[in-house]
């Protein structure tokens, strides 16, 4: 017999007195970490077929690897059922048109064959996304984390202030360390320097050892960690020395470099932060300015194959107005992606996470502990903080 916290058990009574009789097409669910989100959706998905078996839901997250982990979770606790899916939001709601020797051209589906919506990680979700859900008429249950930053560079937010609210952190998620530190963060803003156990630690950036600790983070397999900070200034002299411990010859991005897309884009397929690996790139054709490169490159389960500005790479910014192609065109927006500022890594996480702790003078105390609380539960097993 299942046991629930308090808030999670009446969640659970929300959500299917919503689903009976829904006032209106959208639930909000926000829940910190180690509040028990994804028990809460196991748990809601077993109620759903064991009071209505034919209903069909289509759980989905922003990146592949949320929706790979989601559907591992769900699989583990033997809800998940054959006509369920778990995908990226992309492939849950739109298809490609191109050939295979040409760019591919992304147009929303017109109808899905699921009863119910369910959107993880939905404080990443952008306002046009969002409305696309809601074009569907399916009932979509939204759930996030309602301690994390907003989405970058907008005012709509999902997670501003959710219907629902988990806020009792579980038992045996107390004992993580990392859960630990994320509540300091959230509550506090301030995270000591110390060793919380199992690889978790907070380091002074003033001792010579820690100059050690990062090299070595550094050197590491990249697909097995995130470098966060705060300013793009860091950002940018990390992702040079990443390249340079990877003896890249080049400044330019090659074969093989891990590239960060800057720009929601609906022609791509691709959003804001979204991570993928370079298999080819060449100057552009028709290009006696040398303004663009043509790159193929793999973003989770969309291929990107068109032009980007050559100046964005590198740039200690993002490029507030790029040049401009032909319509037909496929054109993003990309920089190396081996160091993220915390606002890009919002859809992300990995193993391993080097945080760089950098607060903006004009953020206010709120601002702080959400950017940090967001830099740390990036982590989902190691967690090395670098700061004061």
């Amino acid at each position: 017999m299942n046991t629930y916290s308090k808030d999670q058990a009446e969640a659970i009574t929300t959500i299917g007195r919503w689903l009976k009789t829904p006032e209106q097409q959208y639930l909000t669910l926000g829940g910190y970490a180690g509040t028990g989100k994804t028990t809460l959706l196991a748990a809601f998905r077993k109620i759903l077929h064991d009071n209505n078996p034919g209903k069909r839901v289509a759980f989905a997250a922003f990146t592949g690897k949320a929706a790979q982990v989601l559907r591992g979770k769900l699989q583990e606790q033997k809800v998940l059922q054959k006509a369920d899916s778990c995908s990226t939001l992309h492939s849950l709601m739109y298809y490609s048109e191109g050939k295979k020797d040409s760019a591919p051209n992304w147009r929303k589906r017109e109808t899905l064959p699921y009863d119910i919506i369910v959107v993880d990680e939905a404080s990443m979700v952008s306002e046009d996304i969002w409305n696309d859900v809601l074009s569907f008429g399916k009932p979509v249950l939204a759930v996030g984390d309602h301690g994390q930053l907003p989405p970058i560079n907008s005012d709509f937010n999902l997670m501003a202030e959710p219907q629902i609210k988990l806020e009792k952190i579980w038992r045996q998620a107390a004992d993580s360390p990392i859960i630990q530190v994320a509540t300091m963060a959230r509550q506090d803003g301030q995270i000591p320097v110390g060793d919380y156990g199992n690889g978790v630690q907070k380091l002074s950036r003033s001792l010579p050892e820690t100059g050690d600790v990062i090299e070595e983070i550094l050197r590491g397999p990249a697909d097995e960690r995130l470098v966060l900070c705060g300013y793009n200034h860091t950002r940018q002299k990390l992702n040079a020395h990443i390249r340079e411990l990877k003896e890249f010859e080049s400044q330019e991005p090659a074969r093989g470099d891990i590239i960060v897309c800057l720009r929601n884009s609906r022609e791509s397929g691709l959003h804001n932060g979204q991570l993928g690996v370079i298999e080819a790139i060449v100057p552009a054709d028709n290009d006696p300015e040398n303004i663009w490169y043509y790159i193929v490159a793999q973003f989770d389960d969309v291929r990107f194959e068109g032009y980007a500005p050559r100046e964005q790479f590198g740039a200690a910014s993002t490029l507030a107005r790029p040049p401009r192609r032909a319509k037909k065109d496929i054109v993003g927006l990309f920089d190396f992606g081996y160091a993220l500022t915390v606002h890009k890594a919002q859809g992300s996480q990995a193993p391993k996470v080097l945080v760089f702790e950098e607060r903006f003078a004009k953020m206010n105390d709120d601002d702080w502990r959400r950017w940090l609380y967001t830099a740390v539960t990036r982590a989902e097993q190691e967690l090395i903080i670098v700061g004061f």
